[in-house]
């Protein structure tokens, strides 16, 4: 299959469609080689549209295809989430919606924490986080990607860097919460980098 490539000398300004400050300066470091002018759906004023899709990956489209058509430069996007095997892959897609409207991941955390207690499950079970992105023009067209990074939950929460679930995640083969370690080793070997490596090659390299 052939894929559409991005190319920063034809179009210069790349749109980060999110909202989110953690999310947006993960994605400006993954963009930051190519030398795109990265600006956000926030900052261009660019309302965030009803994610109503019922994957990742159709989130990730909403988002990129409504800010590549509002701004009518490339645009991309990122859905992710954290899925817990004993909870049957939840939040998953919910990931943001159990932070509730004031984004309290605090909240979220400690829902974990309660919905794993009533199954007999908690510290050390397994989970996985998902990124899906998807790179969107405005003519509608769009390459989609999806990372997976596997580990383990650990409560209560540790670490002051990240933002999100990363303060109960421990990558696999780690000791360490994605809030604990230094911002470049979670972009190494995050879910987000997992799915802009594939990016990378297919769109960029």
């Amino acid at each position: 299959m052939t894929r559409r490539r991005l190319d920063p000398v034809a179009d210069p300004v790349l749109v980060i469609a999110t909202h989110n400050p953690g999310k947006l300066r993960e994605m400006e470091a993954l963009v930051a080689p190519y030398r795109f002018s990265a600006v956000s759906a926030k900052d261009m004023n660019l309302p965030e549209p009803v994610e109503d899709g019922t994957t990742f990956i159709e989130n990730a489209r909403i988002k990129a295809i409504a800010a590549a058509q509002g701004s009518g430069k490339p645009a991309l996007a990122d859905d992710s989430g954290l899925a817990v095997d004993a909870l049957h892959g939840a939040p998953g897609i919910f990931s943001a919606r159990w932070a509730g409207p004031d984004k309290n991941f605090a909240a979220a955390i400690d829902r974990v924490r309660r919905e794993l207690a009533w199954r007999r499950t908690g510290e050390g079970a397994s989970a996985h986080f998902v990124c899906a992105l998807t790179l969107a023009w405005p003519d509608g067209h769009c390459e989609d990607f999806e990372g997976i990074a596997r580990g383990s939950l650990t409560f209560p929460a540790r670490g002051e860097r990240g933002f999100g679930y990363d303060p109960v995640f421990i990558p696999e083969g780690g000791t360490r919460t994605y809030a604990e370690i230094d911002p470049q080793e979670k972009h190494d070997s995050s879910h987000r980098a997992a799915a802009f490596r594939q990016l990378e090659a297919a769109c960029l390299a």
